[in-house]
């Protein structure tokens, strides 16, 4: 088995990736709004565009694509099972989380999230270009297996027996308005009996081009909210956008850590799912 030259953790810096930019093995993804890539992008980068990431089932908007369009996906991104791939956005991390997360269902875990994005990137005065390269054909494409998904993604007849029964953490990163039912993004507002909110953006430094505040500042945070890091969680926003950071955040901090990408938009739009409204979690 041939040894990755990559020593990349799950997060990276912009200044660790620049040595390595334009190497064989390496797949930079963009995934920032398409007149931010048309502008300026990292060297080498390709364009991914979110629509990609999802699937529609009637009211549902960001379930996990079926095994043929998750092919096309990995054709797009022309890659390889020796390649390392490199997320990033011009949003903080929610649609490189995201994205990662898709990868993570297929079994591959050669991924990081460069911290900041763009804006970190621009703000180090790193190299960028409008150029669109065109990447040679890889023979050895990864397949698409869906084996491990279980393991990173919850569905929703398994999680409302866990939330039944009172088995399972839950994490509601979306914003207070929609944690309390007073924004409604569904046909019924609230949140997930038991789930505590802790909003996705809160874990980016504004003062700091986007990057995540420190780790240990976002778990005494979690811990401070009532989350217990020794127990499992599933994490969930409206379509498994945001929740694509805050999955990236649970990997970070070593949690055993599952998306629901049904999300609210299933959740709230059926009409026996249980649901609570107002700031606390019952």
């Amino acid at each position: 088995m041939s040894t990755s030259p990559f020593n990349f953790g799950l997060l990276i810096e912009a200044e660790d990736l620049v040595p390595f930019l334009g190497h064989e093995k390496l797949r930079i993804v963009d995934l920032s709004r398409n007149s931010v890539y048309e502008q300026l992008h990292l060297p080498h980068a390709l364009q991914l565009k979110p629509s990609m990431l999802l699937r529609q089932d009637e009211d549902t908007s960001g379930l996990l694509p079926e095994l043929e369009a998750l092919q096309d996906l990995i054709q797009y991104l022309n890659i390889s099972p020796e390649h390392h791939v490199v997320a990033y956005d011009d949003e903080g991390g929610a649609w490189a989380g995201r994205f990662l997360w898709n990868l993570h269902c297929l079994g591959f875990e050669q991924t990081s999230l460069l911290n900041g994005g763009i804006h970190a990137w621009l703000a180090a005065s790193l190299p960028t270009t409008a150029e669109v390269d065109v990447l040679p054909v890889v023979e050895q494409r990864l397949k698409v297996d869906l084996t491990q998904a279980a393991k990173v993604r919850i569905e929703y007849d398994q999680l409302i027996e866990l939330v039944n029964n009172q088995q399972i953490q839950l994490w509601d990163c979306r914003t207070v308005d929609e944690y309390t039912g007073l924004r409604l993004a569904a046909r019924r507002g609230g949140h997930i009996p038991h789930a505590l909110h802790y909003e996705w953006s809160t874990a980016l430094n504004r003062q700091n081009h986007l990057k995540l505040r420190t780790l240990e500042h976002i778990q005494q945070r979690l811990q401070q909210l009532g989350f217990d890091f020794s127990q499992p969680v599933v994490v969930y926003c409206q379509s498994h956008h945001r929740s694509g950071l805050a999955y990236i955040l649970g990997r970070l901090l070593n949690w055993n850590i599952r998306a629901y990408d049904g999300a609210w938009s299933e959740w709230g739009n059926r009409p026996d799912s249980p649901i609570v409204t107002g700031e606390k979690p019952l």
